[in-house]
């Protein structure tokens, strides 16, 4: 497989589950600004919707949108109960996890991140922001995980996504659980794997 990734996007979220998993997996870089990869292919000929992760199967198949990536890898290593099984109503508590990760708190994110954004709008932005991961924080008190005991795909999209607030201006540190959450996450050694692969860890 080939995942398709730039340092620090939401592609660390699959880029984890893959070490998490334990499966074989060539990285490609892809740059977000340039859209180009390292030999200069145009990244828009393999993603034509140009972001990052993509998923390149074995067999030439690729998957884009990171809740559907991590599911399929977590599908191909059961055995290390990174998403419950089809079916249970815990899988369907996974997908609602990852559904809101998506749309409240990643997208969330991306007028922080957009030079034309007004800057009259980012205020409202931020505060937007904080209500969703307030909720988050009171939702981990006395878990280990998002899930419960057991770290799963949506811990490694959530962990991913977090990690952007210092370069918005976002301040999250009065979020306790959500501190001590990430702190439990970023030890995990897939989790540490995943950031030195990425060049985030020295």
């Amino acid at each position: 497989m080939k995942l398709y990734y730039s340092p620090g996007a939401c592609s660390l979220s699959p880029h984890i589950v893959l070490h998490e998993a334990g499966l074989a997996y060539t990285p490609v870089l892809a740059s977000t600004k340039s859209h180009k990869l390292q030999d200069g292919t145009d990244f828009y000929s393999i993603n034509p919707l140009g972001y990052v992760p993509m998923l390149e199967l074995d067999d030439g198949t690729r998957l884009r949108e990171g809740p559907a990536i991590v599911q399929y890898l977590a599908d191909q290593a059961p055995h290390k109960n990174l998403a419950p099984a089809h079916g249970t109503l815990a899988r369907y508590r996974l997908q609602e996890w990852l559904n809101f990760i998506g749309t409240e708190v990643h997208k969330g994110f991306t007028p922080l991140f957009k030079p034309n954004t007004p800057e009259a709008y980012k205020p409202i932005a931020r505060e937007g922001l904080l209500s969703r991961l307030s909720w988050v924080d009171g939702e981990l008190a006395g878990k280990d995980y998002l899930m419960g005991e057991h770290f799963s795909v949506a811990d490694a999209y959530l962990f991913a996504v977090t990690g952007w607030a210092p370069h918005v201006g976002l301040d999250i540190s009065h979020l306790k659980h959500i501190a001590a959450w990430r702190e439990r996450v970023a030890a995990r050694p897939a989790v540490q794997a995943a950031l030195k692969a990425e060049g985030l860890l020295k």
